[in-house]
């Protein structure tokens, strides 16, 4: 079971640890070894997840969620199983806690009539610098 909240925890069957083998300098210790750790989480069918922190989740993930709902995040960082695993779990409670957050709703406000008057005066004296801009005759 991992613990995201006092309210939210997720359980085993939710997760799904995959080890592939890792890219990147290692020598022969990449070749022979599954260090890199691809955690997929079953976010659509988790009961311990509301759907307003569902939606979040969705947005934030991007494009490592996928058509059947599941989110995927990978890990290589480091040559140690154990540690990649570490991260990756603690990268997905970050994202999760992430998603817990709504975002606060924006007020909308109108300009002050002092702001909207410079604004207007700053046109009219850069109009007036460019209309006297010109060919001179020189007749």
């Amino acid at each position: 079971m991992l613990r995201i909240t006092d309210d939210i925890a997720l359980q085993d069957w939710e997760l799904t640890e995959h080890f592939v083998r890792a890219s990147g300098p290692g020598g022969q210790n990449v070749n022979k070894v599954a260090t890199a750790v691809e955690l997929r989480f079953e976010a659509e069918r988790s009961p311990s997840l509301p759907a307003q922190v569902k939606s979040r989740l969705r947005r934030l993930a991007g494009r490592r969620w996928t058509k059947e709902g599941a989110l995927i995040l990978q890990c290589d960082e480091t040559r140690s199983q154990i540690r990649n695993r570490e991260i990756i779990r603690e990268r997905l409670v970050a994202l999760i806690r992430q998603a817990l957050v709504a975002p606060k709703r924006r007020i909308a406000t109108k300009p002050t009539r002092g702001s909207v008057r410079r604004r207007l005066d700053a046109k009219k004296q850069r109009a007036t610098l460019k209309a006297t801009r010109g060919k001179i005759d020189d007749a």
